[in-house]
Order: C-alpha cells, then structure tokens, then sequence
C-alpha cells in the first residue's frame, strides 16, 4: 500500500507514516476531533502522543500540551517520564478519566487530581546521600525553577517557612505555592523519611490557618500536598487521603529507568483503579493497556 500511495501521490506515505495513521484514526476515530487536533498540535507532536499510548494517556497529553505549549522535546521528556502514569487522575476510574479530560478541553477546568502526581523526581545537583528536612527544603529553593517545572504549570512560589501564630506558638510551613488554575494555596511539608499518620494532622492545622488568615474572598480552600520519601498504601486508603485537600507523594532523587517505571507505576494504578470499581486492566510493554 506504500508503495502504491506514494506512486499516486508522491512523498508522505512511507510505511512507517501508514502506521502513525493507522494509529491516529484508532486513537482519535471522530473526524471532528481529529481535524481539530491536527489544527492546533503539529503531526510531529501527534506521532509521539499516538505512537505507544492508550486512549486516555493520549488525551491527557494532548490537553496539556495543547494548554501549556509544550515543544516536541518536552513533549517526549513527559512520556518518557510516564507524566500519565504518575498523576493522580491515572488511578481513577475509566469514566472518571474521561470526564476530567473533557471537561480540561472543553472548558479548561482542572482538578486537583489532574494537577497532583506521584512520585515526583527531585534529582537535584549537590544534594547529598544522606539529607534531612532542611537540606531537602534548600535544594528545592535553590533549584526552584525545576522544581516548579516537576510540579506542572500553574504553581508559583509563594513562601519558605512560612510562619502560622497559633496562640502561644509559631508553626512554620516549608513551603507555600499558588495554583492559578485552582485558584487555591497549596501548602507543601517535606518528609525526609516514610510518611507517618501524625503528618495528615499537622498539615490539617496549617491548612486551616491557611483558609482563616490567608484565602483571599476569590479564591477556593486551600490544599496540601505531603511529599515524603516512602508511604504506605493501604494507611493512605484508610485515613481517606486519595480524596478530599491533602495528597500524599512520594519523591524520588533520580529518575529510575524507563523500563523500571514501566514496571513499577501500573503496579500501583491497576490496585487502585480496582478499589474504586474499576475493571483492571493487563499493561502490555510501552505501558499501554491489552485488548
């Protein structure tokens, strides 16, 4: 069929082009959305978005590459990264995921579950092998456009140690960012070690201060973000905190291997999907979903 196109109508449908079509139309089957996607991402961007992805990772990046403008590279860095995989909204239910997608392309409306992900990579330079709280806390600072870039777009950098007079006491929040978006505070506490059931309520308090001192009249409640080096799953299930104001991630400092990744972050979807009544579905190699 190559062969035979490209006598009848010249260069453009080589083998490998075929197949990126044939991927495309099974990917995007309504022609509206098809023409529409062609006219505001450029084919290159589509190849990389279709070429190993299952419908909904494909529409997730589409929508964020379409909303923030990501180039080609970007755009590979995010998929080689597994970004789908490791945001929040990949846990959901099919349904779930669709609704969230439509709703961020028809109107640009984002929720929390499309905006927080898990594990984050801080693989920041001059961070040493054994850190605490505060070596973590600097590196972020020092290095806070990559981190700001690892958070996603919309974040911008509010405050370090911010200080909460509770009564007699001062509480000191390690960081506080504002999500444009979400039109939200977003209060982050570093964890240098596994995350413990005493976090949820210190971050409780700061977020309650937060909504009494801090939210402006506009502005939604604000939420919190936990990042420690290790959680347990089933603790996070039952203190409710895969729902609601407060997430809990894990951070990594070095980006592992793809294949590793591959492996490891549908180990994690697939449980989650089937508690909240999702049918699991196999992950074949490239991360995406059998048939």
């Amino acid at each position: 069929m190559a062969a035979a196109l490209s006598a009848e109508y010249g260069r453009g449908f080589s083998k490998r082009n075929l197949y990126h079509m044939l991927r495309f139309a099974e990917v995007f089957s309504d022609p509206e959305i098809a023409q529409a996607l062609r006219a505001q991402l450029s084919w290159t961007h589509l190849r990389e978005i279709i070429a190993f992805m299952a419908p909904s990772s494909a529409g997730f990046c589409f929508e964020l590459c379409r909303l923030e403008g990501w180039s080609t590279r970007t755009l590979q860095e995010k998929i080689a990264g597994m970004l789908f995989e490791r945001t929040a909204i990949a846990k959901r239910p099919e349904a779930v995921v669709q609704g969230a997608l439509s709703a961020l392309g028809e109107r640009g409306r984002r929720t929390p579950d499309l905006v927080f992900r898990g594990p984050y990579v801080l693989d920041f330079r001059g961070l040493p092998a054994s850190f605490g709280e505060r070596e973590l806390e600097a590196a972020i600072v020092w290095e806070l456009d990559g981190f700001l870039l690892e958070l996603g777009q919309g974040f911008s950098f509010a405050a370090r140690q911010k200080r909460m007079s509770i009564g007699a006491e001062d509480c000191y929040l390690d960081l506080l960012f504002f999500h444009r978006p979400l039109r939200a505070l977003v209060a982050v506490e570093l964890k240098p070690g596994r995350f413990d059931a005493r976090d949820k309520g210190q971050i409780e308090l700061y977020l309650r201060w937060l909504d009494k001192h801090e939210r402006q009249p506009h502005e939604n409640p604000p939420l919190g973000l936990i990042l420690c080096a290790g959680k347990n799953e089933e603790r996070i299930e039952l203190l409710q905190l895969s729902e609601g104001s407060i997430r809990v991630a894990s951070y990594l400092t070095e980006l592992p291997p793809h294949a590793l990744l591959e492996k490891k972050l549908p180990e994690a979807i697939t449980p989650a999907r089937t508690q909240l009544g999702a049918a699991p579905r196999p992950i074949t190699s490239g991360g995406q979903p059998s048939t």
